[in-house]
Formats: C-alpha cells, sequence, structure tokens
C-alpha cells in the first residue's frame, strides 16, 4: 500500500467521513474511494485535488509530501471563533454569511490562467536529460502549489496519476522516504518515478505495471532531484 493509500485513509479517519460521505462530498463513485483504501490503485491528479479540497487537507500531503496534512484555513477559523459567541451574536454571524454569499453568487467567476516556468521533461518510461536551459514559459490553468520548479512528463509509465506532456510540480530535495514520487537522475537520465525502499532493497517504480522496477544498486549512478508535490 502506498503512501496515498495510507494517508487518504488517516485523513477520512481523523475527519471522522466514512466512504459514502466521501463519494456525495466529491461526485466521486464509492467503488472507486474503496480501491484507493485497499491499496489497487491510487488517483489522478484532478481526483486528488477534489478529495484535498473535500477532506480540507493538504493535497501534496496526501500523495506523501512531507508537509502538515492540513493548515487552519479561514472557515476554521470562523468556525472556531463562532464557537465562543452567544447565541445572539451567532445568529447576527450567520445573517452577514448569508449576505455575503448572496453577493458572491451574484459576481461572474472568470476562468484565470496562471504562467508556469518549465525545465525541461523528465521521462516517465525511457529516460530523458533535465537541462540547465533557461525554462520556459507555458501557460497553465490548474492550481499552481508552491515549488521550486517544473516539469513535463513524457511517457505513460506513471499513469493513472501523470498523463503524457502533464506539467508537475516539484520541491528541491536529495532524500526521499519511500513511496514518495520523485524526480531521479538514474545513470545520466532524469525520471519521475515512486522511490520505494524496503527488505527487498531500494528501486524506483513505476505505477504503470508494464514498466519493470529500476533497482537503485552500486551498479547504477543514481540522485534524487526532488519530491513531486500537486
Amino acid at each position: 500500500m502506498d503512501s496515498f493509500n495510507l494517508r487518504l485513509k488517516e485523513a477520512m479517519e481523523y475527519k471522522k467521513v466514512k466512504s459514502a460521505e466521501l463519494s456525495k462530498l466529491t461526485g466521486i463513485g464509492k467503488s472507486s474511494i474503496s480501491q484507493w483504501l485497499s491499496g489497487q490503485y491510487s488517483a489522478k491528479q484532478d481526483k486528488i485535488f477534489i478529495i484535498a479540497k473535500a477532506l480540507n487537507v493538504n493535497p501534496s500531503w496526501l500523495i506523501g509530501a512531507d508537509v502538515p496534512m492540513t493548515n487552519e484555513s479561514t472557515p476554521e477559523k470562523i468556525f472556531n471563533i463562532a464557537n465562543q459567541l452567544d447565541d445572539g451574536h451567532q445568529k447576527k454571524l450567520y445573517y452577514f454569511a448569508n449576505e455575503q454569499l448572496d453577493e458572491q453568487n451574484k459576481v461572474v467567476q472568470l476562468p484565470t490562467t496562471n504562467t508556469v516556468e518549465v525545465y525541461g521533461a523528465v521521462s516517465a518510461g525511457t529516460g530523458e536529460y533535465l537541462t540547465d536551459n533557461q525554462p520556459e514559459e507555458v501557460d497553465y490553468s490548474g492550481t499552481v502549489p508552491e515549488h521550486d520548479f517544473a516539469v513535463t512528463v513524457n511517457g505513460d509509465s506513471m499513469t493513472p496519476l501523470f498523463d503524457d506532456q502533464q506539467i508537475i510540480f516539484v520541491k528541491k530535495e536529495q532524500e526521499a522516504r519511500s513511496g514518495q514520487i520523485v524526480i531521479a537522475d538514474y545513470d545520466g537520465q532524469a525520471y519521475v518515478k515512486k522511490f520505494v525502499s524496503d527488505d527487498n532493497g531500494c528501486r524506483l517504480v513505476s505505477l504503470n505495471k508494464k514498466y519493470n522496477d529500476m533497482p537503485v544498486n552500486e551498479q547504477h549512478e543514481f540522485s534524487i532531484f526532488g519530491i513531486v508535490i500537486l
């Protein structure tokens, strides 16, 4: 069972949310959630964002990054303040919140596009060279997390989590815990893989099972560029 499955279970237990309730909150089928919890496979990136939002946890934490599970959000701050108010002031807060909601619903939200600096490509299959060239600025319509650099995925060995040509975000690190998704230099080429370290040794693992594991041992040059975040 990998980091995503374990942390999804931990978050659901912490938030006291059952599979059926999470399915209603996210619109994701209960069968998919059950398969994730059992470790049969991991969720794709877009589903991870949906789950993280529903459970109010950090999406990077959800896939194994060494970050806090959750930070106190504005809604949580409001909830904590509301609990300290008497009934009369809680009603005033409730009416004010409804007024703010009505005002918000009258505003048309336009989609926004961010610009991301992408430093080359990493392979999900046969290996790529991660160069020191100037980054290319590209439009990116998704959520941009705090990161050190971004790269493009080439290949399908990390599906269903990452698709071919998908932009992913990375925090610079030289070490990783077992189960984390890493950008690694393996015999002079850059890969995105899951790093596994257990009783059978260290290796780079593809989520697409048609690809063989890549052993990390004295026969191969190996170093870690960073940890993939969402």
